[in-house]
């Protein structure tokens, strides 16, 4: 979300402002000679960061599963010659960096949700503000969000917006929904954007933001495996971390953050026997430590220049060393 970009007369340009950068490159503790990967390399703004500050020296493994964003980034980066590229999920990350000969890494950095860049491009379906083909596939394969919404039981649709969207109108949304498409298929951003607003009562859609808001999170979390493929993608990251290594992630919301904040205090968690056992038996030892208790929020400064950054969350780990 932190890479923003959009598209001019039919050709991609992307203009980037990536999110929590300076913070971000000074959590991975950049180290001369040392290999990192960019789980979402977008547009190439945190990438381009990571280059600088190797100097020339080490590797940068860019990984992104859009087509589009990973051209963008091939092109920004085009300068550097220690940098690999890979089309895929960084839920892949393990296979895909032993594909480029990357064994272990010093660090990793996962900006996770839709990029800016996803949001501006109507064709891309992911935005209620226009009216465009209900699409919403980051990889730009698989199934679509209009897909989704076309063929789910109302139960089914109710359950997939209360749970990822945390919208109590999840209910109705959904009822909403199956009875427009018992008229005509729902096709575009435009006519789920408004059967979302007729739904909710009268108090929500004088509510700040717009009604539909929690429905297309929903959607685009469900349509790209969101949760599932970062509670993978966390496990990756650290199978590839050596000792002393840094994961940073960047989440946007709060089913993101509550995922990985749960997925750092676990490593970090040591003896679990009872407090009255006078020696631990468990023999189980913290994986790490986090490199901040709790998760870094963007300045104010920084929302002022880019206000999609208001909702990020910084959180990074660190894998014990030997």
């Amino acid at each position: 979300m932190g890479r923003s970009g959009i598209c001019r007369d039919g050709n991609m340009k992307f203009e980037h402002t990536p999110v929590l950068l300076k913070e971000t490159v000074a959590a991975l503790n950049i180290q001369p000679g040392g290999i990192y990967i960019d789980g979402t390399a977008g547009g190439g703004g945190h990438s381009a960061a990571i280059l600088q500050a190797l100097q020339g020296s080490g590797r940068l493994l860019a990984i992104d599963q859009d087509p589009e964003a990973l051209a963008a980034a091939k092109e920004r980066l085009s300068g550097y010659d220690n940098v690999g590229f890979a089309k895929g999920n960084f839920s892949r990350m393990g296979e895909l960096a032993r594909i480029q000969g990357v064994e272990a890494v010093n660090g990793v950095l996962l900006d996770i949700g839709v990029s800016s860049h996803q949001l501006d491009d109507p064709a891309r379906g992911f935005s209620y503000h226009e009216d465009a083909p209900l699409d919403m596939r980051m990889s730009m394969e698989g199934i679509s969000a209009a897909e989704l919404v076309n063929s789910l039981s109302k139960q089914e649709l109710a359950e997939l917006i209360f749970r990822y969207g945390e919208d109590k109108s999840a209910g109705r949304i959904a009822e909403g929904i199956c009875r427009a498409r018992d008229r005509a298929p729902i096709r575009t951003t435009g006519q789920l954007a408004e059967i979302v607003k007729t739904s909710v009562p009268a108090a929500v859609r004088r509510a700040e933001g717009h009604p539909a808001r929690k429905t297309f999170q929903a959607l685009r979390i469900a349509v790209n495996g969101e949760l599932d493929c970062l509670a993978a993608g966390l496990e990756e990251a650290f199978g590839l971390l050596k000792p002393g290594g840094r994961l940073a992630v960047i989440t946007f919301h709060s089913l993101e953050d509550r995922l990985v904040k749960r997925q750092m205090a676990e490593w970090c968690q040591g003896c679990v026997c009872p407090k009255d056992f006078p020696i631990c038996v468990c023999g189980k030892k913290p994986k790490g430590k986090l490199v901040y208790k709790k998760g870094l929020a963007p300045s104010a400064d920084e929302i002022a220049r880019n206000p999609r950054a208001r909702s990020a969350r910084l959180r990074v780990f660190e894998k014990e060393g030997q």
